[in-house]
């Protein structure tokens, strides 16, 4: 492989494992946010898909629409997700070069 000896490769990877550890930390950390129903609903996610926040304004909540109140949950959830898996993978994708290495997040 181009000169590279066993010893290269494996502290080659070693560094890579390296960070891909620190950019799956990093990712974790971030935070995005999404909003539904101009803003009536906002929903915070970090990196890990962990959903850490949600305000409802209170102006949102009819007794008579609940159906509405919950579907602009569903949508601000939904988007906030797919921000920080997007953002996860934009960091990961730094590290393995666009490699897409199974399992790997």
């Amino acid at each position: 492989m181009g000169g590279m000896n066993r010893n290269q490769m494996m502290a080659q990877a070693r560094k890579m494992q390296e960070q891909l550890v620190a950019a799956q930390q990093k990712a974790a950390a971030t935070e995005v946010s999404a909003s539904a129903g101009g803003g009536s609903v906002k929903v915070t996610a970090t990196g890990d898909l962990r959903i850490s926040s949600i305000t409802i304004d209170p102006q949102a909540v009819d007794p008579e629409d609940v159906d509405m109140l919950q579907d602009m949950i569903l949508a601000a959830v939904n988007d906030a997700l797919e921000q920080a898996e997007s953002a996860t993978e934009k960091a990961m994708s730094a590290v393995t070069g666009g490699l897409n290495i199974p399992g790997l997040f």
